[in-house]
């Protein structure tokens, strides 16, 4: 079976494991926005990382919006001291081909291993918890999904790594044409949809499908476009004996192409290439790609049902621009209907988790990798291991694709066992708990419920919300606070954890 005859099946089966439905509710109703506060620089942050940190507000109320996004673009200029020393102890994440495949031949890795690829996942956990550069690392993710690689997949095991350096992270913020002759170029991508296996004498049909329908004009094809798409791509293959990527012109099938508006003779081999990258430019710049890659952003960071009027100033943008990214960004972070979207958008189990550890301020464990697999696995029970997504669409990213009972315990769980230090057990925390988070021990337990909402979802929780909290201690709002009481001790995890179940943490 290809892997679009899997799609609607794991449509069907894996996206149901997950989501809130109480969640996605709140976010598709017009009171969405008050779960939320109306902090400007705050909606920003949720927006365009995985989640608000005590560092990051702080340096956004001292750099301002502005200042803050443009340091955001620029991710080879900000340090990030955290993550490279996580990433250091996963070695074997930035592997390249020639490596994976020289420590198979040395015996030090089996051959198909998916270590490589397991080290990788738990990387992308790594950086959308820790990295300083998180706009940077949301882009990566929404590439990743955009032209999905599953990882791990078996064959893909000395690649994917590759790929993800060399196409998704490269290209993440420059342009979108770039990005999509890397992928086009690359065995992973050659490989998953089995382009290295299409010649002139049997042209596979796969990859040209994806790449019309998927990763660009989407269904304004007709099959006699996919069939002269297949002929085009022909020759772009894998060097069996080396892993990379090569051009066969003897595999090339010549002839003239027609692929909606683009046209060429194709008249030899050696040109196939070049005829490949020139349909590769003509694709990325079409307007019904910009269309779907600019109503994508939108969906990411504005809504589920983003304004027609925003998609359309957006498209021009990307037109103008030649497909680079960071101008689209810029405008819409910009756009007054990003400004008014507090509280349109629900975090995906991903998200979620890393909101949770970013929230909480919690750093990785001093050595090792145990809390990463830890973490890597409680994504993964949330039906959204990072780069997982078996079929090549990439994960959905609207509040209804994720909404289940099941999916919102996950969630819940999670975020009680990660507060509480239960598992992982060795992420770094405050000593004491109640003072890390709050400061000074307020004098009540009404004080202390609004002092630690403030604290995880940037607004006071209602008045009735914090009597009900209350009562869960046997107290009522008003009631005095001691040192030594539960609620500020072993019971004090359950009041974060309660917290962070709340709809206004379900957002993004």
């Amino acid at each position: 079976m290809t892997r679009r005859g899997v799609l609607g099946v794991a449509a069907a089966a894996g996206v149901a494991v997950a989501l809130p439905s109480t969640a996605a509710a709140a976010a598709t109703a017009s009171s969405a926005a008050s779960f939320l506060p109306d902090d400007q620089l705050l909606h920003l942050l949720r927006r365009a990382t995985f989640g608000t940190s005590p560092s990051s507000i702080t340096e956004i109320r001292k750099l301002g919006a502005k200042a803050w996004l443009e340091r955001q673009l620029a991710p080879a200029s900000i340090p990030d001291k955290v993550t490279d020393g996580v990433l250091a102890r996963l070695p074997l994440a930035g592997l390249g081909i020639a490596e994976i495949r020289g420590q198979v031949t040395s015996g030090k890795l089996k051959q198909y291993s998916w270590d490589p690829m397991w080290q990788l996942g738990f990387a992308a956990t790594a950086r959308a918890i820790w990295s300083e550069r998180q706009l940077f690392e949301v882009m990566v993710d929404f590439w990743s999904n955009h032209l999905n690689v599953t990882c791990p997949s078996g064959d893909v095991w000395d690649s994917r790594i590759d790929y993800d350096r060399n196409v998704i992270r490269k290209f993440a913020l420059g342009t979108f044409a770039d990005m999509l002759k890397a992928s086009a170029r690359h065995p992973a991508m050659l490989t998953y949809l089995d382009n290295r296996f299409s010649t002139k004498a049997a042209p596979n049909e796969n990859y040209g499908r994806e790449l019309l329908e998927l990763h660009t004009v989407g269904l304004a094809y007709a099959e006699s476009d996919v069939k002269d798409a297949a002929r085009l791509l022909t020759g772009l293959t894998v060097d069996n004996t080396t892993g990379r990527y090569r051009y066969d012109a003897a595999g090339h099938a010549t002839g003239a192409v027609r692929v909606l508006a683009f046209q060429h003779a194709n008249t030899t081999p050696a040109g196939g290439e070049a005829a490949a990258l020139s349909f590769l430019d003509y694709l990325a710049l079409h307007p019904v790609t910009a269309r779907r890659i600019v109503t994508k952003l939108c969906i990411r960071f504005v809504a589920d049902e983003p304004p027609a009027d925003l998609i359309t100033a957006l498209v021009k943008v990307y037109l103008d621009n030649k497909s680079a990214i960071a101008p689209v960004l810029r405008a819409l972070f910009g756009s007054a209907q990003f400004a008014a979207s507090i509280g349109a958008k629900t975090r995906t189990p991903m998200e979620d988790l890393a909101a949770t550890v970013r929230t909480l301020g919690y750093g990785p464990a001093p050595s090792g990798t145990k809390f990463l697999e830890s973490l890597y696995w409680m994504a993964r029970e949330a039906g959204h291991a990072p780069l997982g997504w078996a079929p090549p669409n990439g994960y959905p990213d609207v509040a209804a694709a994720w909404a289940s009972p099941s999916g919102l315990l996950v969630r819940w769980n999670f975020h009680l066992s990660i507060a509480a230090g239960w598992w992982p057990d060795t992420l770094v925390r405050p000593a004491n708990l109640a003072t890390g988070m709050v400061g000074p021990l307020p004098a009540t337990y009404g004080a202390l419920i609004t002092a630690l909402g403030v604290r995880l979802t940037g607004m006071e929780p209602p008045a009735k919300h914090v009597a009900a909290l209350a009562e869960f201690y046997g107290k009522t709002p008003a009631s005095p606070l001691k040192a030594t009481d539960p609620a500020a001790g072993w019971m004090f995890p359950y009041l974060m954890g309660m917290l962070l179940n709340s709809p206004s943490f379900a957002l993004r």
